[in-house]
Parts: C-alpha cells; structure tokens; sequence
C-alpha cells in the first residue's frame, strides 16, 4: 500500500528501508548479454520506446548485441547480417527479435531489393539446433481473456511440409531412395502417376531432438501444473508413431510419477494420454478453462497455435519461444512477439495518425530473453546479484504494465476507445514502474471481467449473419435460446462436452 509522508516519518526505519530499495536502482547494472535482432515498422518503433522507457533508466545494455534484420539492411549486407546474427546468438544463447517482414513480390519493389529475401526462421533454426517452438497463452492478472489458466505448446522446430521439396511433373514412375553413408540404398516408395499434372512432394521428420523436446515439454508441464496431451494423426499417418513412441517412452521413465503425484492424470486414466489432431482442434474450442499443454509435429503445432492464439484473443497474447541446444548443452533461447509487424498501424504513424499498440508480446519476448540471459550468466559464475537484481526488474515490469491495464489505462484493443495511445501506455507504465521500484509502492489494482473483442482492430463480424444463425437454433423464435437448442447448437459446431469413459478415466472421442 502507498505510504505517506508522516508514516514514514513517524516509523524511521520504514524510511530507511525505502532510500535503501531507491538508492539499489538510482545507478545501473550490466543488463545481461543477450543478441539484439531489431526489425521494422510499428512493432521496431515501440520497442525502441519501450528500451529507451523501461530497460535504459535501470540498465547499461553495453553487452547487447545488435543486429539490424531489416529488408534493406538484409539486401545491403547480402544476408551477411543474418548469418552474423545467428553466430552470435549460437555464442550468447539468449536472443531477442523484434518481428521481422519477409517481402512478397510488392515489398521487394517497394523497398527498392535487389533480390527476394527468405525468412530468416529457417537459418536460425537450423543455425541454434532448433528444438522446438514454445508458444504458450499470455495471462493478465486480475483480467479475463479467452483461456482462464495457462495453456502451453511445443511445436517441433524442424522437419515437415516447411522444408520440403518439391517438382510439378507429368505421367510417370515416381521413386523415393534413400542412401546410407553405409551400405546399399533402400526404396522408400514407388508409385505411378497416370495424371497429366501433378506435383511431387518430399519432406521428412527428424526425430534425435524429440526426446530433447519432450523432456522440455514435461518439465515447463510439471513447473506450472498442466495436463500434457501429444498430438499426431498416427492413426493414418503412421510415421508418426515415432513422435509419440518417443514422448510415452521419456513420460513413463521420468516423468509420470511426479505427475500422478500433483493429480494432474486423474482425468487421463493415469497415463499421458495422446490426441488425433482433429480431436485436439475441437478440445482446444472446448477447454476454455486452460490448464493444458500439447506437443505436436511442426504444421499442427503450427495449425494449433493459431487456434489457441484466436480462442485466447489473438496473437498479440502468445509467446513464441525457439529454444534449441548448443553442442556443449547449454540451451539456446530466442523470444519474439508472435504477431507481426502490425503494417496497418505503421501506415497510420507515417500519415501522423495516432495509434495504439499494445505490446504485452514483446514485452513478454524481452522479459524472457533477459531472464535466460541473467540465468546463464549465473550459471557461468556471474553475481548473484545481478541475477536477483534482473528478476526483480523483470517481475516488477511485467507487474507494472498488468495493473496499468487493470486501472482502465491499457491500449484500445482492451481498454476501448479512450484507451491509451502507444506513446502514452508506455509513458504510464514507466511512470509506474519507477513508483514500484524506486519508491518502493505497492497498490491493489481492480479486477476486470474479459474486455469486449469489439475492441480490437481486426473485428469484423457480419452482424446480419449471426443473427440469421441465432434464429437457427431459436425454434420457437422466442428471442432466446433454451438448454436444448443450446444443446443443439453445441452438437452441430462440434464442441459438445463428452461423456466421460468411466473405465478408463478418458474422454470418448479422443
């Protein structure tokens, strides 16, 4: 609670407590060594407010390193950029990237390229031994979103339809050979194409990292007590039997005790239990309250995410973390936004329109690089000063921004129309993370049901077509829907609640 003038008067050591706590962040500390990737448009300008605002008044960021992944900056250097970006973070091991624009036909006209440029995800991935991409829901304390408790996903970071090749060709025999560094090559398929026009398409599916993966996945599973669920389509794809194969066999051997222990496989019969893709589309609709976490293949992690980003409000709500693993162990992590560089309000800044931004991703992008940072700094032998000193910033930033949302300051998309500007969020907050960290305040925020999605810039549902489907399922046209046309309605979209196989402890359908 704040605290006046004359009580800290009248009780001396409450004083003296408080000049202590100010005078620990009136001078700076060494922010942890981290890579630095900026990129552009909207999303390059508020993190350049947000560094300048919340980071510099606390930390000298000397030890960053900073690489420019701009289009132009990418075309000038020939990627040299990128290559150089992907050493350092393979070197430091905590990374942080602004989204980054990778340009259609249009853009490479308009930003005068000399050339089409690739995603920079794939040399990264491959140049940081790429695991998986962690991608989990972002929570507001004290405000509802779309998921009541945490959700949390692994998407392995390699293989699938992403790095597939590929011909458009004609009627023929088809071939697949594989060739051994030893030994005679072997067919792995062979088929006739009796159509004039087809295309060809080969990818494969790593699996060495997997048990990387899945120790990553129980573990982050186990530290925040949610429910692990697999996710393939094995039962018509059988490669993937191997993904799973791999995860139930790292599950039994380390992990499912301590999970029986927590309670956490009470609704899975007390084993990890594995979802059919098209199941785990509906349970994601379904499971509102959270509490779950998946691992998939690279496309349905893919799929899924975006699912979970939509339930959970949009994107701008997700993490998205690329952890991969140096050859002498030690974890490589990088943290970006998992949205995009938000082009429509950079065309809005441009035209000198005001915007309103909010940049809960990529705060939540920093905070996680930082914090990996400051931990393989310890790990190293640093202070454990400074470590402290980066966890207490980071949990008091991260604390700052949600109760100035909570106060009704926040950005349009949560706090409506009179909602702050992207300037002004970020000045509120460094206003009140100064009080909390330099005066020493604390406060009670309010708490805030779920904030209209008419809010957010994207909405745009066709008013006239949900009102023709209610009266779908009004039957009797009373102007309100009763427990059995709900049940109707829940039936036909697919996202009915099942019942529950009592002999197994599992749901029916999945």
């Amino acid at each position: 609670k704040m605290l006046s003038q004359r009580t800290l008067k009248a009780f001396p050591s409450l004083s003296r407590t408080f000049a202590a706590v100010g005078s620990r962040w009136s001078k700076k500390s060494l922010a942890p060594s981290m890579v630095y990737i900026s990129g552009e448009e909207m999303t390059n300008y508020a993190s350049k407010l947000i560094v300048e605002s919340w980071i510099e008044p606390y930390f000298d960021t000397g030890k960053w390193e900073e690489f420019d992944l701009s289009c132009v900056n990418r075309d000038k250097t020939d990627d040299q950029v990128l290559h150089d970006a992907v050493s350092a973070g393979s070197k430091i091991g905590a990374i942080f990237k602004e989204p980054t624009i990778t340009p259609t036909k249009e853009q490479v006209e308009e930003f005068g390229l000399s050339r089409p440029l690739g995603s920079p995800n794939g040399a990264m991935r491959k140049g940081w031994n790429g695991i998986t991409i962690s991608r989990d829901t972002i929570h507001i304390e004290g405000v509802e979103l779309g998921f009541k408790q945490p959700v949390l996903f692994e998407r392995h970071a390699v293989g699938g339809e992403y790095g597939a090749g590929w011909k458009t060709v004609g009627r023929g025999k088809l071939l697949t050979t594989f060739h051994p560094e030893k030994g005679d090559p072997l067919l792995v398929d062979s088929r006739d194409l009796d159509n004039d026009h087809n295309v060809a398409v080969v990818y494969h599916n790593p699996l060495d990292n997997v048990t990387d993966l899945a120790h990553h996945f129980f573990q982050r599973c186990l530290e925040q007590e949610v429910v692990p669920y697999v996710v393939t389509k094995k039962t018509v794809f059988k490669w993937q039997e191997g993904f799973w194969e791999i995860h139930k066999s790292v599950f039994d051997e380390h992990y499912k005790e301590k999970f029986a222990s927590k309670g956490l496989l009470s609704k899975t019969g007390g084993e990890l239990q594995h979802l059919i893709s098209d199941a785990a589309t509906m349970q994601i609709i379904r499971w509102t309250g959270g509490n779950f976490g998946m691992s998939a293949h690279n496309y349905d992690g893919d799929m899924l995410t975006d699912e979970v980003a939509q339930v959970h409000r949009s994107p701008g709500f997700i993490t998205s973390n690329l952890i991969g693993k140096r050859d002498d162990g030690v974890m490589i992590k990088e943290f970006e936004a998992s949205h995009g560089t938000v082009t429509d309000l950079w065309h809005a800044h441009l035209r000198g329109e005001e915007t309103s931004l909010n940049p809960l991703g990529l705060v939540e992008a920093m905070i996680g690089a930082m914090q990996h940072g400051a931990k393989l700094e310890l790990e190293a032998g640093g202070p454990e000063e400074n470590y402290e000193k980066v966890m207490t910033w980071t949990t008091t930033l991260r604390k700052a921004m949600h109760n100035t949302f909570r106060y009704g300051q926040g950005t349009r998309d949560l706090s409506g129309p009179d909602g702050f500007t992207t300037e002004d969020f970020v000045k509120k907050v460094a206003w009140r993370l100064e009080r909390y960290l330099i005066q020493g305040e604390d406060e009670t925020a309010p708490e805030l049901s779920e904030p209209d999605r008419a809010f957010r810039r994207n909405h745009k549902v066709d008013e006239d077509a949900v009102q023709e489907m209610f009266a779908s399922y009004d039957t009797d046209g009373n102007g309100s829907i009763d427990i059995d046309e709900f049940t109707n309605l829940l039936v036909k979209l697919g996202v009915a609640p099942q019942t529950v196989d009592r002999e197994k402890g599992k749901k029916a359908d999945v």
